[in-house]
């Protein structure tokens, strides 16, 4: 079993606040084994996140990794690095000892639904999986998930958890897009899914961004945890042999036909 805390906290603008928050949940997550922050966790999506990016060895990834090491926990969050005139949209991943284990820069940007997120962030290129807690994660970033592509990609590279980080906005619909393309990506894949979102911060809701609904997701897509729209952290369980026993009675990864083309 690897236990998993879903830290779905309010962002704001300001950095030092965020890593406060980000600090306080750890601290009431101290038995997990590994602990998952949202997207943008650094600093709430606005023009000045090119002002406010920082690098992997700037202060609030600093802290973070400090309060990774006191508690001994292992931790994704979701941060903005310089790239230029435009920043990257990353998710970082922290051992237990606060060694930067991998980072990634988010691929699919969020230009939908009248947002045009490429303006601001420069997109990445490379799917990454980072051995963490003892696990094989995928990462996924928001706009990400709805790309199955991607997640087919992070399972091929061996991935047994993908952990979805997000500041989803709202809209018609959206919360129930989030849920579908959650457990679908958990369900084609049959790999356990920890999808963590921001919580909706009320001081800050003329943007719409963060619905809530973190959840981990089981490899037959049933909904295992689900936090609503509330803060808070949930510690869960992760168990490899419901993996097992998935891909045993559902082998969908072993009836893959490769290379099918359009008639």
């Amino acid at each position: 079993m690897t236990r998993i805390a879903l830290c779905q906290i309010p962002v704001s603008p300001d950095p030092t606040a965020n890593l406060k928050r980000a600090r306080e949940a750890l601290a009431r997550a101290e038995d997990a084994d590994l602990a998952i922050f949202p997207e943008a966790t650094l600093t709430r999506y606005g023009r000045n996140i090119t002002e406010l990016a920082e690098p992997l060895d700037g202060p609030f990834v600093t802290g973070l990794a400090e309060a990774a090491r006191r508690h001994g926990t292992a931790v994704i969050a979701g941060v903005f690095e310089p790239g230029g005139n435009r920043v990257h949209n990353t998710a970082v991943a922290l051992d237990a000892t606060g060694a930067v284990k991998a980072a990634y820069r988010k691929i699919h940007l969020f230009d939908s639904f009248g947002a045009k997120e490429s303006e601001l962030v420069a997109p990445g290129s490379e799917p990454v999986v980072v051995d963490l807690a003892g696990l094989r994660v995928g990462l996924v970033t928001c706009y990400d998930v709805r790309f199955p592509e991607l997640a087919r990609a992070l399972v091929d590279q061996g991935a047994d958890l993908f952990a979805v980080i997000a500041a989803w906005a709202s809209g018609p619909l959206k919360e129930d897009h989030w849920i579908t393309l959650v457990r679908a990506r958990a369900l084609e894949n049959t790999v356990w899914t920890a999808a963590v979102g921001q919580a909706p911060n009320p001081a800050e809701s003329t943007d719409g961004f963060g619905v809530g609904r973190s959840m981990l997701v089981d490899p037959l897509g049933v909904v295992r945890a689900d936090l609503g729209t509330s803060p808070g952290v949930q510690v869960v369980e992760v168990d490899q042999e419901a993996t097992a026993a998935a891909r045993a009675s559902l082998p969908c990864l072993e009836h893959r036909v490769l290379g099918v083309k359009r008639s």
